[in-house]
C-alpha cells in the first residue's frame, strides 16, 4: 500500500472533488460552503442528490487516509487483526508520540521510553509494516505535527485515532478524530459512517498585533462556545482576516475546535498553505491545489451572507482581540490577560506558578518558538532567567533540529528551559513530577490545548491556566499568574527593572528551509508474509481480542447502577491515562482503570461507588469484577455532555469488557457516543433531563421492548426503588438501522467480521 501522499493521488481526490461538488450543488441549489464541498467529494454516491440540510442524516463518506498514535493505535490494530484482512484498503500510518514520558529531557526520556516500550513499539512496528501501514518511530514527533509536515492536503480528508486530528484543517482538510473501531473498519476497506453535521462559520476580519496570536482565536472562540457548543458540527473560519494567519497558526485553531466539541475545523486554501507545502517538500501539490483553488474555498456567495449558509455565525476583529487565559480544569473558562490577576484574588486561585510549558502537538511551529525565543532574548540581554522551570515540547524531529540549527532552542536555554523529547508529553498526563506531594496544589501555565483537573500530571490538585507560547513564555519569566506582561516590569537579580516589548513578527517558515529528519519513518514491507506478529499471551502489555457476546435478544431487567456521574464527565474520567498508558493494549488490566476519575452524585467520592452485594464502598472496577463474575449486568448513569475530550475508545471498551449494557445520560460528546454504540453498548439520553434527578443509588433499571428497537423509536424504561415503588421514563437514542446490528451482533466488529466470512 502506498501511504504517501503523492500529487496522482491528490488529482484523483480533486478530480472527484470537481465532479461532486457539481452534482451536490444542483441538488441543493444553493451556494456551498467549503466544508460542504469537502464532504460531498467524498460522499458515497446515494447521497450525493440528497438534502442533507438536518441533523439527523448519517451519510458514508470515504476517507483518504487514517492515522494512528501508539496508544489508541495498540486497539485498533489487535481489531484489525480480528477482521483478518492481509492489508489496509486505503494510507495508513502509525505514529509513536504517547508513551514517552517526560521525566528529565528529551534525548533520555526517548532513550529510556524505547526500552520500556519495547513490546508495543515491536507490536506496532511488526503490524503496520505486514499490514501496508507506514510506522513512524518514538522521537519522530507528534502525529498531527508529522501529518502536517508530510500527509495533510488542502481538500483532502482524513481520520485518525485522536481527538486533535482536525490540526490538519490548517492545511485545508477535513480531519476527524474517531474511535479505533471507525479507524479499523476503514482500514478494511468499509466506508466511514458519520452524523453529517451543522455548520459553524466564523468570520474573521483585521490583522492580529502585539501580543496576540492565533492561539487567542481559538481561546476567544471557546468562550464563546463552551465545552459542547460545537457539538456534531464543523466550523469553518473565512473572512478577509484569513489570510494572515500562518498555516501552522491556522492549525493551532482547529487542534483546538475539538476542546469545544466540534467534529473538525477547516480553513480556506490560500497563499500561507502554499507557502508551508513549498516548505516542506510538496511543490507539485501547491500547484494542484492552485488549479483546483475553486473548490478548495467557499463560494463567495457565503462571505456576503454568511447568516444565510451556516447554523450560527462568530465575527471577530482580529485587530481588537487580546491575549486570553483559560482555565482552569476546562478550556472555556476565558478571560483576557487584563482580567486575570481580578480573577486570581477574587477566585482564590494559586498565584505563584510552578511550572511553565510551552509547545505540543498545538503550539510548536516554527513561528510559536520564533516568538517565544525573542521573548528570551529580550529577557537574557537585561539580565533575566525564567523564575520556574520552563519546559518545551517541539512537536517533531523536524522542527526540534530546525530550531536547534536556527538558535531558538539556545535562546529558551539561555533563560532556563529544559527540552523535552517530540512526544506528547505532559499534554496528555505522561509527565513524571515526583516533587509534588499527595493533594498539593499547584499552578501551572501552557500552551497546550486541553486542560481537564488530572489531565497533564495525574494530580486533581494542579490548575492548568492555557495561554500562547508568547504569553505563557511571559509567566515563567515573571512566576505568576498576576503579572501581566503588557503592562508589568520585571525585575533583574540587580534590581533593574525592565519590559518586556511585544514578540516581533516571525517567519511563518525557516528562511533556509525545514531540516529532514532522518532514520525516523519505517515504510510497509516488501515482503509482508515473512512478518509475524508476536503477542506474549503471558504479556502485561498486549492481550489478543476476543470477539463480545451478541445480544441474547431478551430485555435487560434489574440492572444495576454502577455510578451516577456528576458534572463532566470526560473519558479523561472515565479511562483515566498517565500510569495507564502503557497497558492500552491489553483490555482486560487496562479495565481496572475504570471511572477512576468519575465523580459519583450518590456519595460525592471520585472512582467509588456502592457494591450493592456486599455494601461496602469500593472502586468501580472492583465492584465490576463482582457483578460480572456473578453475571449480574448494569449500567452507568452521566451527566451533560458526558465523555467530551478525547477520542479514547478504551472508555467505552472497558465498561463493555467489565459487564456494562447500558450509558443513560443527559447528553453524549460525539466520539462518545459512537464509540459507545460501536462496543455494542446502548448509549441513550433522558427524554426528560430531570428524570436523571429520580435515580436512587441502590434502584433497579429494565430496559423493556428491545425486540422493537428501531429508529426513532424512545427505549421504556422501568425504575424500581428499594422501597418498592417504581417509576416509567423514556430514554431517547440516536441509532439508525446499521447501528442497531452493531447492537445485536454484539459490536460493529463483529458485524464486519459475520459479514467477511458470508
Amino acid at each position: 500500500m502506498q501511504t504517501e501522499t503523492t500529487p496522482e493521488m491528490v488529482k484523483s481526490v480533486y478530480t472527484k472533488l470537481e465532479k461532486n461538488i457539481a452534482i451536490y450543488r444542483k441538488a441543493v441549489n444553493r451556494p456551498l460552503t467549503l466544508a460542504e464541498k469537502i464532504l460531498a467529494g467524498h460522499l458515497d454516491e446515494q447521497y450525493l442528490e440528497k438534502t442533507l440540510d438536518n441533523d439527523t442524516n448519517y451519510v458514508f463518506l470515504q476517507p483518504d487516509r487514517v492515522a494512528l498514535q501508539d496508544v489508541t493505535g495498540q486497539m485498533v490494530m489487535l481489531q484489525f487483526m480480528q477482521a483478518e484482512m492481509k492489508s489496509v484498503a486505503l494510507p495508513t500510518t502509525v505514529h509513536c508520540d504517547h508513551l514517552i514520558q517526560a521525566r528529565t529531557e528529551g534525548k533520555s526520556d526517548t532513550k529510556l521510553a524505547i526500552y520500556e516500550n519495547n513490546e508495543v513499539y515491536n507490536f506496532l512496528e511488526s503490524s503496520a509494516t505486514k499490514y501496508g501501514a507506514g510506522f513512524w518511530k518514538p522521537g519522530a514527533g507528534i502525529i498531527h505535527q508529522v501529518v502536517l509536515e508530510n500527509y495533510a492536503f488542502p481538500g483532502g480528508l482524513m481520520i485518525g485515532t485522536d481527538s486533535h486530528t482536525p490540526n490538519a484543517g490548517g492545511l485545508g482538510m477535513l480531519a476527524v478524530g474517531v474511535g479505533g473501531v471507525d479507524a479499523a473498519e476503514t482500514m478494511a476497506g468499509m466506508h466511514w459512517e458519520l452524523l453529517y453535521p451543522k455548520r459553524i462559520g466564523v468570520y474573521l476580519t483585521g490583522k492580529m498585533n502585539g501580543w496576540t496570536s492565533a492561539k487567542d482565536i481559538i481561546l476567544y472562540v471557546a468562550g464563546q462556545l463552551s465545552v459542547s457548543g460545537g457539538t456534531n458540527s464543523i466550523i469553518e473560519y473565512f473572512g478577509p482576516g484569513v489570510e494572515s494567519i500562518s498555516c501552522t497558526g491556522k492549525a493551532t485553531i482547529t487542534n483546538m475546535g475539538a476542546e469545544v466539541g466540534a467534529t473538525c475545523s477547516i480553513f480556506p486554501y490560500d497563499k500561507r498553505m502554499e507557502l508551508y507545502l513549498n516548505s516542506t517538500g510538496r511543490s507539485k501539490i501547491a500547484e494542484l491545489a492552485n488549479h483546483y483553488k475553486e473548490s478548495l474555498v467557499a463560494d463567495k456567495e457565503i462571505e456576503q451572507n454568511p447568516e444565510q449558509y451556516f447554523d450560527r455565525i462568530i465575527r471577530i476583529e482580529l485587530s481588537e482581540l487580546e491575549p486570553y487565559v483559560v482555565g482552569p480544569h476546562t478550556p472555556d473558562l476565558v478571560r483576557p490577560i487584563s482580567k486575570l490577576a481580578d480573577d486570581v484574588k477574587n477566585n482564590d486561585y494559586l498565584d505563584k506558578i510552578s511550572v511553565a510549558l510551552i509547545g505540543s502537538c498545538t503550539n510548536s511551529s516554527y513561528e510559536d518558538m520564533s516568538r517565544a525565543s525573542n521573548l528570551a532574548e529580550q529577557a537574557k540581554s537585561n539580565g533575566i532567567k525564567a523564575k520556574i522551570p520552563l519546559l518545551v515540547t517541539p512537536g517533531s524531529e523536524q522542527i526540534r533540529s530546525t530550531i536547534e540549527r536556527d538558535g531558538q532552542i539556545d535562546s529558551l536555554k539561555s533563560i532556563g528551559a529544559t527540552v523535552l523529547a517530540n512526544a506528547c508529553g505532559p499534554c496528555i498526563g505522561q509527565w513524571h513530577r515526583p516533587e509534588l506531594k499527595e493533594g498539593q496544589q499547584n499552578t501551572i501555565v501552557t500552551s497546550f490545548n486541553r486542560n481537564f483537573p488530572g489531565r497533564n500530571d495525574g494530580k486533581r490538585d494542579t490548575m492548568n491556566f492555557i495561554a500562547s507560547p508568547e504569553i505563557v513564555t511571559a509567566f515563567a519569566l515573571g512566576g505568576s499568574l498576576s503579572f501581566n506582561p503588557l503592562e508589568d516590569d520585571l525585575v533583574s537579580d540587580k534590581g533593574r527593572k525592565f519590559k518586556l516589548e511585544p514578540p516581533k513578527m516571525a517567519p511563518d517558515v525557516p528562511e533556509n528551509g525545514f531540516l529532514i529528519a532522518n532514520d525516523v519513518y519505517i515504510p510497509p514491507s516488501k515482503n509482508p508474509d515473512s512478518i509475524e506478529v508476536l503477542i506474549d499471551p503471558n504479556s502485561e502489555r498486549l492481550q489478543k481480542l476476543e470477539p463480545f457476546l451478541k445480544w441474547n435478544g431478551e430485555d435487560f431487567k434489574n440492572l444495576r447502577i454502577m455510578i451516577k456521574a456528576k458534572g463532566k464527565c470526560t473519558t479523561d474520567h472515565i479511562s483515566p491515562a498517565g500510569p495507564w498508558l502503557r497497558l492500552r493494549g491489553h483490555l482486560d488490566k487496562l479495565s481496572d482503570n475504570l471511572l477512576l476519575g468519575a465523580v459519583n452524585a450518590f456519595n460525592d467520592q471520585v472512582g467509588k461507588a456502592r457494591n450493592l452485594l456486599s455494601k461496602n464502598i469500593e472502586n468501580c472496577a472492583q465492584i465490576a469484577r463482582q457483578y460480572k463474575k456473578e453475571n449480574l449486568p448494569w449500567i452507568i448513569i452521566g451527566d451533560n455532555n458526558y465523555g467530551e475530550g478525547s477520542s479514547r475508545e478504551h472508555a467505552a471498551m472497558t465498561p463493555r469488557f467489565l459487564g456494562c449494557v447500558a450509558v443513560i445520560t443527559k447528553s453524549f460528546a460525539r466520539i462518545h457516543e459512537t464509540n459507545l454504540k460501536k462496543q455494542g453498548l446502548l448509549a441513550l439520553t433522558f427524554a426528560n433531563p430531570i428524570d436523571y434527578e429520580k435515580l436512587l443509588e441502590d434502584d433497579k433499571i429494565s430496559l423493556i421492548g428491545l425486540s422493537n428497537f428501531s429508529e426513532k423509536k424512545p427505549i421504556q424504561c422501568v425504575i424500581e426503588h428499594v422501597n418498592g415503588t417504581s417509576e416509567e421514563i423514556f430514554l431517547n437514542h440516536s441509532y439508525n438501522k446499521s447501528q442497531i446490528e452493531w447492537f445485536k451482533a454484539g459490536s460493529a466488529m463483529n458485524v464486519l467480521r459475520n459479514t467477511k466470512h458470508n
